[in-house]
């Protein structure tokens, strides 16, 4: 299985800091937020690793190299102008291949996320210790977190492994931006066009073609200041 990492956005929110550091270098407890992606990908036996970059993308490069220091081959894919996140993909295609392959969001924190478990969400599964047949319409896997305080509303409903555009009262979840893909999803995404995945996702989700879990590990969106120095207080 290969991995999308992805780091192209802009960070407005985290100006100025991130006028002269990418978001993903940006670092959490001593090391750059995309370097824990990559840590534990490999430590889960993913090694093939593309990430995508735009704004201040060769810092990126420079940073990572072709990723053997990590023990990864790493492939870029680098943006003019930042293509969102199922653009970013679509621009990627040729170099993520035809099999299943896991995205994630570089700029948020899961330090124990285990990607084992990626490798085989789109095969049948045995989940929580119940053998479970993982409908093979299913085009995506998606991992979802509890609410956090910033994100209340949530993004999608989730029963019985199945992601719906709604849930009920108290019962929606936020997409921890981490999942798994079959290729073929952004088959229909024209590469060079901006496109955020969300909506492809909703569009899967209306046919019943998303499958799902919760993540209950620790995780943070770091998507503002503050955030990104609470995680980095004393502990």
């Amino acid at each position: 299985m290969k991995a999308m990492i992805f780091a192209a956005g802009r960070g407005e929110r985290m100006r100025p800091l991130t006028d002269t550091t990418p978001k993903p270098l940006l670092k959490v407890r001593g090391r750059p937020l995309i370097v824990w992606h990559i840590v534990n990908l490999v430590r889960a036996g993913i090694t093939e690793i593309v990430i995508n970059h735009a704004h201040l993308g060769q810092m990126i490069e420079d940073t990572l190299g072709d990723g053997s220091k990590f023990g990864a081959t790493i492939a870029y894919s680098p943006e003019a102008v930042a293509l969102e996140t199922a653009g970013g993909i679509a621009n990627a295609r040729h170099l993520l291949g035809e099999a299943p392959f896991v995205a994630i969001a570089g700029d948020v924190y899961c330090p124990h996320f285990d990607f084992a478990q990626v490798k085989h969400t789109l095969e049948d599964n045995d989940i929580w210790g119940q053998p479970y047949a993982l409908d093979k319409r299913d085009n995506a896997w998606l991992y979802l977190v509890k609410n956090p305080p910033h994100h209340p509303q949530g993004d999608f409903g989730l029963h019985s492994f199945s992601v719906s555009n709604d849930g009920e009262a108290g019962h929606t979840y936020t997409f921890s931006g981490i999942g798994v893909y079959r290729p073929d999803m952004f088959d229909a995404v024209n590469a060079g066009q901006p496109e955020k995945l969300v909506t492809l996702l909703r569009e899967y989700a209306a046919r019943g073609q998303i499958g799902g879990e919760i993540y209950r590990g620790e995780w943070t969106d770091v998507g503002t200041i503050e955030r990104l120095n609470q995680l980095n207080a004393p502990l």
